[in-house]
């Protein structure tokens, strides 16, 4: 019996390879309230011919964070939305109420692909 040695170096990896690519998603992904919420007050804004300028001036909140919660960059206070909110003449209620409609109008598509479960609900941010 001979004891044979290989040739071949022995590799230990020292960080693990690429990770696999996650798998594609069956159902779409529920939208963000942050961008729900942002799109109406952008909506709103335009509907009343306002400038970005002339709506955080008269809620008080500086014009690049307004610009921010409307592209949904930024998850906004109760307090700040409610300010945003009364600077277009909506109470924050209307808000939350037009931003539920807007998330059952997008998700709409995606429920009626799966298993449908009926509930009535009331969304609200913190």
């Amino acid at each position: 019996m001979s004891n044979q040695v290989s040739d071949e170096a022995r590799v230990v990896p020292l960080r693990p390879g690429p990770a696999a690519p996650p798998a594609p998603r069956a159902t779409p992904e529920e939208p963000l309230w942050r961008d729900l919420v942002g799109g109406v007050l952008r909506r709103e804004r335009l509907a009343q011919e306002r400038t970005l300028r002339e709506v955080a001036d008269e809620a008080r909140i500086s014009l690049p964070y307004l610009s921010e919660i409307e592209r949904g960059r930024k998850e906004a206070s109760s307090e700040v939305l409610a300010a945003a909110a009364r600077a277009l003449g909506l109470g924050l209620g209307e808000l939350l109420s037009l931003a539920q409609g807007e998330l059952t109008r997008q998700s709409g598509t995606a429920r009626r692909t799966t298993r449908r479960t009926s509930y009535q609900a009331l969304c609200l941010a913190a």
